[in-house]
């Protein structure tokens, strides 16, 4: 029943483009939060520093969501959960760049090092679109939400799998 967990690289993901790109965010990240939160400790009032202090935890918070989906997705074989940890990586990168671009209202001395982070965003982007092209969409169950079905394929659409029968008792080795 397991054999194939047991062939199972669990470590694979580290060794991917995407998930290395992921990595270079991460580090990137957690640098520029530290410079920014050195920085403005007494340059900016109570509002400002609040809200600017919120944006670089926003920032760190999407640099480790980016990697942990990468790792749920390669762990599963499903196109509709590989799409939707892709979804979810995606709207994490993007809000890396928004709040990146919110910084930029405060006059931080930092802003080269937002744009760096801002260009290894685009770097990744790239790496994600050929990885997500690796994903298998035929290998799917149909997802009944509508959101990550493979092309032509609906969410109330039949399930064939619906027309094999079920035993229990066969299943479980009574009777």
């Amino acid at each position: 029943m397991f054999e194939e967990e047991e062939n199972f690289d669990f470590e694979r993901y580290k060794q991917l483009p995407v998930f290395k790109k992921a990595e270079d965010i991460l580090i990137m990240a957690e640098k520029l939060a530290e410079l920014i939160n050195d920085s403005i400790e007494n340059k900016l009032e109570d509002a400002e520093l609040m809200m600017a202090k919120s944006y670089t935890q926003n920032i760190l918070e999407n640099a480790l969501i980016i990697g942990a989906k990468i790792a749920g997705a390669e762990a599963v074989e499903l196109y509709d959960i590989k799409m939707e940890n892709a979804a979810i990586i995606r709207k994490a990168a993007r809000e890396i760049q928004t709040f990146c671009t919110g910084l930029t209202m405060f006059d931080l001395d930092e802003l080269e090092y937002l744009e760096l982070l801002r260009e290894e965003v685009e770097l990744f982007r790239v790496e994600f679109a050929e990885w997500v092209k690796t994903f298998d969409p035929w290998n799917y169950i149909i997802d009944r939400w509508g959101l990550f079905n493979p092309p032509g394929v609906n969410y109330d659409d039949h399930d064939p799998d619906d027309d094999i029968p079920f035993n229990p008792e066969d299943f479980l080795g009574e009777g």
